[in-house]
């Protein structure tokens, strides 16, 4: 074969495989050592519940993290997780805060403070919609098994609890708004030390949350009462 015949079927392999992939999404890496789905259709955003698309986080999408916060700026704060991860949180005009249950202003973020973060996730980076000072105490049964972010180190292929009998990883409709930050500060309250950067709904009305930053639960699953039913890779 000639090397011009040559190369065209090796990009026109590649272009199949392209295409193939982008009917499931494309896998990549996050910060957090686990994988994210990239690609495929775009959910789309509604303010008060689930995007009409496929699962496939083809950009930032709602989350958020608890933590201890570290530093301040004039900009935001940085917070370390339970786990050790490092998220940077950028405030805006539109911020609220609150100190437990109650309404503050944004001086209750200090030095030291445990604060729950919900927003628009990016990686490590969250752009705050709501924080709240000394959140919900994690329960120490489901806080103890989390598995804290090391590199070279593996995670655990263990579930607990109850996982959606049909469940595949890539299913589901990116969910926004208020179902968003529900099921955020359900998972994160029973599983901190990560990073969730994506919440869907599951075809049944469960949620499973996905959670970076961590080794173990990548998926936390919720549901439609906001309650953890269980956790797995």
């Amino acid at each position: 074969m000639s090397s011009r015949k040559l190369t065209r079927s090796i990009v026109v392999g590649a272009a199949a495989i392209a295409i193939g992939a982008g009917s499931y999404g494309v896998v990549s890496a996050t910060a957090g050592g686990s994988s994210t789905a990239s690609g495929g259709s775009p959910a789309a955003s509604s303010g008060s519940g689930v995007g009409s698309g496929a699962n496939a986080r083809t950009g930032p999408e709602p989350g958020g993290s608890v933590g201890t916060v570290s530093s301040t700026s004039a900009s935001g704060f940085t917070l370390t997780t339970a786990g050790g991860q490092k998220v940077t949180v950028k405030d805006t005009s539109s911020t609220t805060y609150q100190n437990g249950t109650s309404p503050a202003s944004a001086g209750v973020v200090t030095t030291g403070q445990p604060v729950l973060v919900l927003g628009t996730d990016d990686s490590t980076t969250i752009t705050a919609t709501q924080v709240i000072a000394h959140p919900p105490a994690s329960p120490a049964s489901t806080a103890s098994q989390v598995i804290a972010f090391r590199k070279g180190t593996s995670g655990s292929t263990k579930t607990v609890g109850q996982i959606p009998a049909d469940y595949t990883q890539g299913q589901g409709t990116i969910a926004t708004g208020t179902v968003a930050d529900k099921a955020t500060e359900a998972s994160l309250t029973a599983y901190p030390g990560g990073v969730v950067d994506r919440v869907v709904e599951l075809s049944n009305g469960d949620y499973e949350v996905h959670n970076i930053g961590v080794n173990w639960p990548h998926h936390v699953f919720l549901n439609h009462d906001f309650k953890v039913i269980g956790a797995g890779d």
